[in-house]
């Protein structure tokens, strides 16, 4: 999986021994078998048809992710992390592509939010093969519709047109400061969170 060039700078290679991202170099190996899942709603299943499978392990400090599509014109679709709630919204078409543009969309907003540059390019990585889902978790459901009603309204407000991709970015980390029920016993935000996973993850 590459990484846009707007953010890889460096030898990138996903099943290389060697990672270079901005002079960081992490030479673990990582297995070709590492995925993500990408739980969808019934109406971006729809538009994607994909193979559905139950889900398996995970390999990615993110966790799972849900997905739906908003019908704007140009359509869209708005990711989150099961384990942080952080948002990720990008351009839908070509939606079979959805998963295979996925990581690199997160890469620029893990750098929007200053993740780590060695954070980033582990967990892009990690996502170099994809598994379709239903939904299962009826909490981050909750969470992903009131994203999409918020999304909306940012969206109107930025006047958001085909290739805004810049409008993109700035909205997705404007829903990542809102507080989430899910998290009111600990980081309370998706940004929040996410510095508490890298932090955790530093430290380990």
């Amino acid at each position: 999986m590459w990484l846009s060039n707007r953010y890889c700078r460096g030898d990138c290679h996903p099943h290389g021994k060697a990672i270079s991202v901005d002079g960081l170099t992490d030479r673990r190996k990582l297995s070709s078998a590492v995925m993500f899942h990408l739980h969808c709603t019934k109406k971006l299943l729809d538009r994607i048809k994909p193979e559905v499978a139950v889900p398996g392990q995970n390999d990615t400090a993110l966790g799972n992710w849900y997905a739906t599509v908003l019908f704007w014109k140009p359509q869209l679709a708005l990711l989150v992390s099961e384990r942080t709630l952080l948002p990720v919204l990008m351009p839908l078409a070509p939606a079979a592509t959805l998963a295979r543009r996925f990581p690199a969309q997160l890469a620029l907003v893990l750098k929007e939010h200053g993740a780590p540059s060695e954070f980033i390019a582990q967990e892009v990585w990690r996502m170099d093969k994809v598994q379709y889902a239903k939904t299962a978790n009826r909490s981050v459901v909750g969470i992903l519709n009131e994203f999409v009603k918020q999304a909306e309204f940012w969206l109107a407000a930025y006047a958001y047109e085909k290739g805004d991709d810049d409008d993109l970015l700035a909205i997705s980390a404007k829903l990542a400061e809102t507080p989430c029920s899910p998290l009111y016993k600990g980081p309370v935000s998706p940004d929040r969170a996410l510095h508490e996973l890298v932090r955790a993850g530093a430290q380990a």
